[in-house]
């Protein structure tokens, strides 16, 4: 196997497995704030049960993100040394702050939590709260930025000697490419968080047990899950595919199956892409609208994979599949969410619909696919390149680091994380089972 390929292996199944717990910190630390600062405000203690019972899922969770995020700063030194030499000056700085100012203010606070209530003075526990969550919302903004510049560069200059250096820390942080991004990010976790509180009460409902609890739960969670799946779609997919069509359309047209350049292009809503015969095989056309949703324009021309260089293309099924699962989970939450929420809104229906609260129970694990195969678009579409437009992929691996060593490394990660995965699952289904105790 190729050194390349197997650095790339390792990193994209280390960053997987890691992600999916910031999407649960990051979904879930809202809720730990508003049931924190409901509990604090008006002596609500069905608030202060849900706030504790939160507090320990968004602890293992974050312990398990914590421990599963270190092997990625080794495989920036190890793996990806030239990468790191060349634009260490630029994403040094944002990963600095992500440590320096969002995991401590997220880790310090978070003892405070869980070890503080009968320590520290009600307030102070509930600033704690929100406190975490900032850091949360933080650590994901300064880590989304790093890869929004790697997708799309600015605030740097180029030395005589190849290396990247940062020009403007703010130009890199406010750029309107890494906002957008971000908010995409965070809606996308905020609804998976929502899902999981709907998931759970779900549980408690069908179970006959903590039903109080668990009506609150289902409650928040489709309320905000609808919310939330709205604006995944729009504003900020939308601004997203904006940012994607102007700056990076040969993803555009791999995300999309569009091998050939048109005019009035076809979205498709489902089919298989051939790169060999460089066509769709049995597709599911909706005539014109992806012109429209690329420029604003029903006969607008989008161009197709063809007219760039073979080179430059990512990987087509990869990006393609990755993408229209993304968008299809996406679709289905938005429709499960409305659906209850207009049962729950109309005579409170839901309650008596034991059909939709087992959809709420099953769906808890998709938001962490949709998540990840946003992420699969996102990273998989950028290749051949690493810095797009600057520096390849495959000048960024580390060429002291034979393939054997990699594969070695992955077998281990596999074997760690599969008992790592095994034990947060047990510990968190163990809470669960337990239920909100009296806070």
């Amino acid at each position: 196997m190729d050194a390349v390929l197997a650095d790339r292996l390792q990193f994209s199944f280390t960053i997987m497995f890691h992600y999916l717990f910031p999407i649960g910190t990051m979904g879930l630390a809202p809720f730990v704030a508003w049931y924190s600062l409901r509990a604090w405000r008006t002596n609500d203690e069905q608030a202060a049960r849900i706030a504790s019972f939160l507090i320990k899922i968004f602890a293992l969770t974050f312990a398990a993100g914590v421990v599963t995020g270190i092997p990625m700063e080794f495989q920036f030194g190890t793996n990806w040394a030239p990468f790191s030499a060349r634009t260490g000056s630029v994403i040094g700085q944002p990963l600095a702050m992500e440590g320096v100012y969002a995991f401590f203010l997220e880790s310090i606070f978070l003892g405070i939590l869980l070890y503080g209530k009968r320590r520290v003075s009600p307030l102070l526990h509930t600033i704690s709260a929100i406190c975490v969550c900032v850091g949360a919302w933080l650590s994901g903004f300064f880590i989304v930025a790093t890869d929004a510049w790697m997708q799309h560069p600015v605030g740097y200059t180029l030395t005589s000697g190849g290396t990247i250096e940062m020009r403007s820390l703010p130009t890199v942080l406010l750029s309107p490419f890494a906002w957008w991004q971000y908010l995409h990010v965070m809606c996308g976790a905020m609804t998976a968080g929502a899902f999981i509180l709907a998931g759970i009460g779900a549980y408690y409902l069908l179970s006959h047990r903590d039903e109080a609890d668990g009506k609150r739960l289902v409650r928040a969670g489709v309320l905000v899950g609808l919310i939330f799946a709205a604006i995944t779609v729009f504003p900020t997919g939308d601004r997203n595919s904006a940012d994607v069509t102007a700056y990076q359309p040969v993803k555009l047209a791999a995300m999309e199956g569009l091998f050939h350049s048109a005019d009035g292009a076809p979205l498709a809503i489902i089919g298989m892409p051939d790169t060999q015969a460089q066509d769709l095989i049995d597709p599911i056309y909706v005539p014109d609208v992806l012109s429209f949703l690329a420029y604003g324009n029903f006969k607008a021309n989008v161009r197709g994979l063809t007219s760039y260089a073979r080179e430059l293309w990512p990987p087509v099924e990869l990006t393609y599949y990755a993408y229209h699962v993304m968008v299809g989970l996406g679709t289905i939450f938005l429709g499960i969410a409305f659906l209850a929420a207009v049962l729950l809104l109309w005579r409170a229906l839901l309650w008596r619909a034991r059909w939709l609260l087992w959809l709420l129970l099953l769906t808890m694990p998709f938001p962490y696919v949709a998540n990840e195969a946003g992420w699969v678009v996102t990273e998989a579409g950028r290749q051949p390149w690493i810095v797009y437009g600057i520096m390849k992929t495959a000048q960024a691996a580390s060429t002291n680091v034979p393939a054997g060593e990699t594969i070695f490394t992955i077998i281990g990660f596999c074997g760690m994380y599969f008992l790592l995965g095994l034990l947060f699952l047990l510990l968190v289904l163990r809470e669960i089972g337990k239920g909100p105790a009296p806070a």
